[in-house]
């Protein structure tokens, strides 16, 4: 084995032993019992939104919770995931209902000591109680399809892990601008940049710089509330000196040029400049010594087209710097939405606005800008302009657009699920039923090979094959046993990932991108398979129900509660087992020495074994299995003899078989 993989081998197990622990901790305290507030229950097939927030949601009101706030307007359920944490040992969460519809909920985990997520990267632990306090929202939620939007990096092994979901980086800011962001957290953002299946930036310059470290990207760019904005409040803010009102609101932060704001109020002392915002640098001790600048403080978002309408010049008075080259301000949009001349300095993304604002290269070009505005007359048509640019750039506008990238299917890899049918009916049936109903990936080809069935099923898959165009399906003249038929399968499926699946399952919502998505963060899998409920291995956990619909619903309480959790397995029984494509090329066919089937699943996870490949069970994976269905129709001493002859041809290429074992789960 290679240093590389021993490695590997190494991580897992040690790092596998510490999670273990710390569950055990975990679940040693008192059960969680989730809040009686009910959430609205999805009838559709659009996703619900993990919005993972890098602010609280009553903090300033931001990009994030515009974009929350326009995504429930779609009638998508919104968890808005506050990283303001409640200090609990146990796992669990708090929520608050933030709109008259119940679509959209502000969410508070547990977690021990509460950590701050702008310090430093989570700890093993940290994530641990992080994923238990996020499975009690998602059994509390009862969420089938997920789209994990990530506002900060500090989230990113706890989002990656939600079953059926996809993982989307929302990219605000340029993080290396932030002096206070820590060593670990930057690396975190490489690995998020890397693993996210889309990355969403605010402006060209951060699609630019990005480019190289991510797979796909949208620029969707920040936008305004117009109709908060456009509207003529009751109330409009007056100079108490009766003087004109050069304004700004934002933060006043390291980016904010103060020289610049200084020069603009010495330039006009008969105009009041005032400052709105969050005050972080201390400008006040330099720039309110002179008589025309006021500072009001932070002031409510409700509040501040008060200010706003009152505003004769809109500042937009930053360095330029890696920070803000690469910002979409918000506050341009909005200055827009109510018509009001704009002064900013020369940014990239100022290019959008061209005509709209007075961007100026420099001091003096920006001085004369405001001058400008001050002393002569614009025309109503240039108001209006200003005003209809923005009443097509709402965050309405960027929901829909993130909706289009985020639920797009076009770079899912392809699965291809082969399925081998031998008489049994009743359970194919059922089983292309579960996969076409559960599924809920449009890139899946389903390929089955019928091994000259006798009960009807020939008859039934010819026509199942016409009503679909990602069917296929091969009909064998006699019964060429499991492993050749399934080869056969192989041999049509052009997918990235492959799937063997036994006829007599039934597959549950979102199985398929969950394994898959567990494939793609951990390259040391070779094989896995999900947990059910009747195996003769290590795969089963207790678990009863009545029916298939009482099936669905306890299987999703435990997967749930097991998010992004595997275990080894010595040998991943073949009734339901994915890999990706390199496993394949590498492995090569099942044996069709094993004849119409035993111990060929032992034998190829052998082969992985050799390869330094992992054979892992998916927790938060579960597939119902009736068990041997088509065996159970052969002779018990047939069975048998076919079973010695099988563990005969095993053991000549392995040494002594070791039988399978069961967990205590």
């Amino acid at each position: 084995m290679s240093v590389k993989k021993m490695a590997s081998f190494a991580h897992h197990k040690v790092v596998g032993k510490f999670i273990k622990a710390l569950r055990r901790r975990a679940f040693s305290v008192s059960q969680f019992s989730a809040p009686s507030i009910n959430s609205v229950s999805k009838e559709d097939n659009s996703p619900d939104y993990i919005v993972w927030g890098v602010i609280d949601w009553h903090f300033r009101h931001q990009r994030p919770q515009q974009l929350a706030v326009a995504l429930a307007n779609t009638c998508r359920r919104v968890l808005y995931i506050s990283p303001n944490f409640l200090e609990n040992e146990q796992p669990g969460f708090d929520v608050e209902v933030l709109d008259a519809s119940s679509l959209l909920f502000q969410i508070r985990l547990f977690v021990k000591n509460a950590p701050v997520i702008y310090s430093s990267a989570p700890g093993l632990e940290d994530v641990s109680q992080l994923r238990a306090s996020i499975a009690e929202v998602l059994a509390w939620a009862r969420c089938k399809q997920i789209v994990s939007l990530v506002d900060h990096p500090f989230w990113l092994d706890v989002a990656a892990v939600l079953p059926n979901s996809r993982l989307v980086y929302d990219c605000m800011d340029h993080h290396e601008g932030f002096g206070n962001n820590a060593v670990s957290l930057l690396q975190l953002e490489k690995r998020l940049l890397n693993e996210a299946e889309l990355t969403v930036t605010t402006s060209t310059w951060l699609d630019e710089t990005i480019a190289p470290h991510t797979k796909h990207r949208a620029l969707i760019r920040n936008a305004g509330d117009y109709r908060h904005f456009s509207q003529v409040p009751d109330s409009i803010y007056r100079d108490p000196h009766g003087r004109r009102v050069i304004g700004y609101y934002g933060a006043i932060a390291e980016w904010f040029d103060l020289d610049l704001v200084e020069a603009v109020a010495k330039q006009h002392p008969g105009c009041a400049v005032l400052l709105i915002g969050a005050d972080t640098v201390n400008a006040r001790s330099r720039l309110a010594k002179l008589p025309n600048v006021t500072f009001t403080g932070e002031v409510p978002y409700s509040q501040l087209p008060h200010y706003l309408h009152g505003f004769d010049v809109c500042l937009l008075p930053f360095k330029v710097v890696p920070l803000t080259l690469a910002t979409n301000p918000v506050k341009a949009y909005e200055y827009l939405g109510a018509g009001k001349p704009i002064v900013t300095v020369d940014l990239p993304e100022m290019a959008q606005f061209d005509g709209l604002v007075y961007a100026a290269a420099g001091k003096e070009a920006f001085l004369a800008a405001v001058s400008k505005v001050l002393n002569q007359a614009e025309s109503d048509s240039l108001v209006q302009q200003r005003k209809a640019f923005a009443e097509g750039q709402t965050w309405q506008h960027r929901a829909e657009a993130l909706i289009q990238a985020a639920e797009s299917s076009a770079h899912d890899p392809k699965i291809s699920i082969v399925v081998v049918t031998y008489n049994n009916l009743d359970f194919t049936r059922a089983c292309l039923a579960s996969l076409d109903a559960h599924s809920q990936y449009e890139h899946m080809e389903i390929i089955v090979v019928d091994n000259a069935s006798s009960d009807g099923t020939s008859a039934f898959l010819s026509e199942w094959v016409t009503n679909g165009h990602n069917r296929k399906l091969i009909l064998n003249e006699d019964n060429r046993g499991f492993a050749a038929a399934n080869n056969q399968g192989l041999v049509l499926a052009t997918g990235e990932y492959l799937v063997l699946l036994n006829n007599d399952t039934y597959v549950t919502p979102g199985w398929l991108r969950t394994m898959a998505r567990h494939l793609q963060r951990d390259k040391t899998i070779g094989l896995l398979g999900p947990v059910t409920n009747n195996i003769g291995n290590e795969a089963k956990i207790d678990i009863a129900y009545a029916d298939m619909d009482e099936m669905l619903l306890k299987s999703a309480a435990y997967t749930h509660r097991h998010i992004g959790q595997t275990y080894p397995l010595r040998t991943a029984a073949f009734f339901c087992v994915m890999m990706p494509r390199t496993t394949l090329a590498s492995v090569g066919a099942l044996d069709e020495i094993f004849g119409r089937g035993f111990f060929e699943d032992d034998d190829y996870c052998r082969r992985v074994d050799q390869l330094g490949l992992r054979v892992v069970c998916a927790k938060d994976v579960f597939i119902h299995h009736h068990l041997s269905a088509s065996f159970n129709k052969l002779r018990s001493q047939d069975r048998q003899a076919l079973f010695e002859e099988n563990k005969a041809h095993y053991e000549a290429k392995w040494g002594e078989w070791i039988p399978h074992s069961y967990l205590d789960h």
